[in-house]
């Protein structure tokens, strides 16, 4: 049903700063996302994903002109995520040059937003992204960066996302990101039962052995993020890549 699997780094910044957070806590200043686009463009990524992770909880604008540049030095499909509150909004981010647009806080807030820009770009181009974490043997969903509950269905939500027409449905564990410990395969396993739609895992890669172990629990891609910025056991900076 689906091609080759696909790896996916995941870029998130604060202002114009690319940074790299741990449970979505406690943000560290690895420096210019331009500059990281630039590297991976040698690396003949898949595609990449670009994240604003305050954009929902403070209530800031887009940072256009930064996206803008973005763009402009990437030569892979790029998504794009934060702060999407209006169908102007992710009209505009296509303009500039985003395949997707990727909807967390919103998903939640405001539904017509979501069919709206499927009904103008598709769905192929409109992508769930839920946020959970564990507590004792359910998955609860979480928006605004991880800061408030809005359910204690994870499977609930998921079909919730798909009834509105997207075309991809990102989880990410709040657990296990920024850990580098491997994927929450329990997690695959539920997310995916019955799921018709690809669906993408993120939080937990430290090595290639996670991407193997994540696909074979079910998942269609992986995304990562500290893999891809940091090297040996004190976290060294360095842009990377690993495929499959």
């Amino acid at each position: 049903m689906y091609s080759k699997p696909r790896v996916i780094p995941v870029l998130a910044f604060i202002d114009d700063d690319l940074v790299k957070t741990e449970k979505y806590n406690k943000p560290r200043y690895l420096g210019d996302p331009v500059n990281a686009v630039k590297i991976f463009n040698g690396k003949y990524v898949d595609e990449l994903v670009i994240c604003d992770i305050r954009a929902s909880l403070n209530n800031t604008p887009i940072n256009f002109k930064l996206l803008k540049d973005i763009a402009s030095q990437a030569f892979m499909p790029l998504g794009y995520g934060g702060g999407i509150r209006s169908f102007d909004d992710a009209k505009k981010l296509f303009k500039i040059g985003y395949e997707k647009v990727i909807f967390s806080t919103e998903l939640y807030n405001n539904t017509n937003l979501i069919k709206e820009c499927v009904n103008y770009a598709g769905s192929q181009s409109v992508v769930a992204s839920i946020d959970v974490k564990k507590h004792r043997d359910k998955y609860k969903v979480y928006i605004k960066s991880g800061t408030k509950e809005v359910s204690n269905d994870l499977k609930g939500y998921i079909i919730r996302a798909v009834n509105l027409g997207v075309g991809e449905v990102i989880i990410n564990s709040i657990d296990r990101e920024g850990q580098m410990t491997g994927y929450d395969i329990d997690l695959i396993k539920q997310a995916t039962v019955g799921l018709d739609l690809p669906l993408v895992i993120q939080g937990g890669a430290g090595k290639r052995e996670h991407f193997v172990e994540a696909l074979n629990a079910g998942a269609h891609a992986v995304a990562a993020g500290s893999m891809f910025v940091y090297f040996g056991p004190k976290k060294a900076v360095l842009i990377t890549f690993t495929n499959l």
